[in-house]
């Protein structure tokens, strides 16, 4: 029976380093002498592709290496279960996790690796009053504790990166990098990353994000405009960016992905259409000429004004005309019949739109096609407001019609741009309603948010979201908004640091009164839960069918609940009794499952059961791939009946794959007891058994 150290990799966050050798001892076998690598040989593998020159185009700065390094050095730390701060906790998928934002990632590699469909951040735009600390490259667990509060400082200092440091881009970007690397591994091969930035780090965020995701993978810049500042002395700057990169955009491409979102007021349309269609029937004429008045009396301020071109009705609804010729020219020219001249009509100049005769007539059958008064001009095609299944499978889109299709979705659909307008101040009057009270000045908009999210993740409905710079919680509100409106079951994950709030400061003052009036201390993770709990309670009441997931598990980074060697050179004797018993005192069981759960590569959420086993409690994880008894005496009378009941469990479970049986190392009587049980469980196919 193995037992688990704090330096065994099972016990630590993913090994990037050693996982990326295994990597390269796949690839180029012949490069490894004696365990090292020997980099003249890879470099004669890898011929041209190696740049050996001094001077090279890249974004580098002080601590670069140092930073790049933080992101390879795993985390001891482990993320402790708060059901009581928590919502939903025995049912929700949500995750909320309290903590620094870079040991959270490297603990989330195991379980999380290319299982998160898009990544969402909106990190400190570096405004000279954001909040960045010193990364540790020793223990950043102590030094998390330290800056947040939790142990003394020793003088430690906890400050803004003001616009005076002279490394004011410096310890932004070491802050940044090796977060935007662990992020990337996260990603699914058709995941996305969306960075929400200002002017003032956009052109170092490129360049990082070049580097980490590849400049092949750039998606889009965004440009969200807020609104006019009219106090501004040169430009008034109310424009904020957002980036856009794909973990493989290739993937995307082999994957013919096409993302459309549906045209703002098109349901409206819709709508109006049904109503029309109630009052006159099969009269068309009348539809129309009804429908054409409403359309003039609306304002130009409401959506569907914009859609007005779908000014015609037939049996499918309104329609538009389309163009019917081929795009860029070319396109293939045949005979098509005027139903009442008898002629073949006019051939358009780039040719028909449709491949071959027996497609046009297909879509002539099925009244997609609409003719004009006689052959001398060509048809055109009918758009509809709904698409009918058959303009799904439109061969060619025409030029003209690159800004919108119509495709399987439910009504008329658009691409999006690369700028949107949406005023500030609606997200923060919203907030501000919801919480009470005016505490966050500049939230992002939860709706806008949904829009994307809703947009690049094409309907996937199961999509995990991620969030690492929490803030006000509006990803994981927007999530919540956008399940609720189309019943999809997708997961958010945030991460957000208990940053201190200081009534002293006037712009954390509004903040840290309310927290006092929670009753919560005085941190920003505190008022993310506190706008999850209420976001809640605001849906449930908007959308009172709607029977989703709205609850969030709350975790909070700690160090390790295994002991490490922590000697007391005046006191030898005692460090050596208080290290008989591997885990930490102040822990639970519940701390030590969860802690299992992460190192070994299980998900937070997976369901876990428990059963009384020869009068010991035995948890079974994840249907039964992890087993677990932390009780803590085992006698030699007891080895068997426990092993033997632990046995009976795992057959009845049947789980597929390897499983692994956990024991308290320190309830063991002695060596032959715990030798005894070990041997029956592998004697039954539980090969794998290790004890903390």
């Amino acid at each position: 029976m193995e037992l688990f150290t704090v330096n065994d990799p099972d016990t630590q966050s993913a090994d990037i380093v050693t996982e990326n050798i295994g990597r390269l001892r796949v690839l180029f076998p012949e490069v490894f002498t004696e365990g090292k690598i020997d980099f003249d040989i890879l470099k004669q593998l890898l011929g041209g592709m190696v740049d050996d020159r001094e001077e090279k185009y890249g974004l580098n700065w002080h601590g670069k290496r140092r930073a790049r390094q933080l992101a390879l050095t795993p985390s001891t730390g482990t993320l402790r279960p708060c059901p009581d701060d928590s919502v939903d906790w025995d049912t929700t998928q949500n995750l909320l996790l309290e903590g620094d934002n870079l040991e959270v990632l490297k603990l989330l590699q195991k379980s999380y690796a290319n299982k998160v469909k898009v990544i969402y951040i909106d990190p400190p735009y570096n405004t000279g009053k954001d909040f960045v600390y010193p990364d540790d490259f020793r223990d950043n667990i102590k030094n998390y504790h330290e800056l947040t509060g939790q142990v003394d400082s020793n003088g430690k200092k906890l400050s803004t990166n003001t616009e005076a440091s002279g490394r004011f881009h410096t310890d932004w970007l070491n802050m940044i990098y090796p977060r935007l690397k662990l992020s990337r591994n996260l990603l699914r091969e058709d995941g996305l990353i969306l960075i929400s930035l200002d002017d003032k780090e956009i052109n170092n965020m490129r360049h990082l994000c070049n580097e980490v995701f590849g400049e092949e993978n750039l998606v889009a810049c965004l440009v969200w405009e807020k609104g006019r500042k009219n106090d501004a002395k040169l430009f008034s700057i109310g424009h904020e960016y957002m980036l856009v990169f794909a973990k493989s955009l290739s993937n995307l491409r082999e994957m013919k992905t096409v993302w459309r979102e549906e045209k703002p007021g098109a349901r409206e349309i819709w709508d109006k259409y049904v109503e029309l269609r109630a009052q006159h029937g099969a009269n068309d004429r009348s539809i129309e000429n009804d429908l054409q008045e409403w359309f003039s009396s609306l304002p130009n301020s409401h959506p569907s004004k914009k859609w007005s071109r779908y000014k015609r009705v037939d049996e499918n609804g309104p329609w538009r005309d389309r163009d019917i010729s081929w795009p860029g020219g070319g396109g293939p020219r045949y005979d098509v019949i005027h139903p009442v001249t008898q002629e073949p009509c006019k051939v358009p100049e780039r040719g028909w739109i449709y491949s071959s005769q027996e497609e046009m007539q297909r879509q002539i059958r099925l009244g997609l096609v609409e003719f004009r008064h006689d052959h001398t001009e060509p048809p055109f095609r009918k758009a509809h407001i709904k698409p009918i299944l058959a303009e799904a499978f439109d061969e060619v889109e025409s030029e003209e019609d690159d800004d919108e299709s119509e495709g399987e979705e439910e009504f008329a659909t658009q691409v999006r741009g690369s700028y949107f307008y949406k005023q500030s101040q609606v997200a923060v009057k919203h907030l501000r309603k919801l919480m009470g009270a005016k505490i966050f000045n500049n939230p992002k908009d939860r709706v806008e948010l949904a829009k994307l999210f809703d947009y690049i993740t094409n309907s996937d409905k199961d999509a995990i979201i991620l969030d690492f710079f929490a803030g006000s919680g509006t990803t994981g509100h927007s999530v919540m908004e956008l399940n609720a409106a189309d019943m999809g079951r997708r997961r958010y994950i945030m991460v957000q640091l208990p940053e201190p709030l200081n009534p002293a400061k006037k712009d954390q003052k509004a903040a840290a009164n309310y927290c006092d009036k929670l009753g919560k201390p005085r941190s920003i993770a505190e008022i993310t839960k506190e706008r999850m709990r209420r976001a809640a309670l605001e849906i449930k009441e908007e959308k009172p069918l709607f029977t989703g997931d709205l609850g969030f598990r709350v975790f909070k980074l700690d160090s390790s609940n295994i002991r490490s060697w922590e000697p007391d050179s005046d006191n030898l004797e005692k460090t050596l009794i208080d290290h008989i018993e591997h885990i930490r005192e102040d822990r639970s069981e519940t701390d030590i499952l969860y802690e299992l759960l992460l190192k070994l590569g299980l998900n937070l959420c997976v369901p876990i059961e428990s059963r009384s086993v020869a009068n010991k409690t035995v948890y079974a994880i994840g249907a039964g791939v992890l087993l677990v008894c932390l009780d803590t005496h085992i006698s030699q009378a007891e080895a068997e009946p426990l092993a033997m009941g632990i046995v009976a469990w795992h057959k009845e479970l049947a789980p597929a794959g390897e499983v692994t049986c956990v024991f308290r190392d320190s309830a063991f009587v002695d060596d032959v007891t715990k030798t005894n049980l070990a041997a029956i469980l592998q004697q039954n196919g539980l090969e794998k058994v290790r004890s903390l």
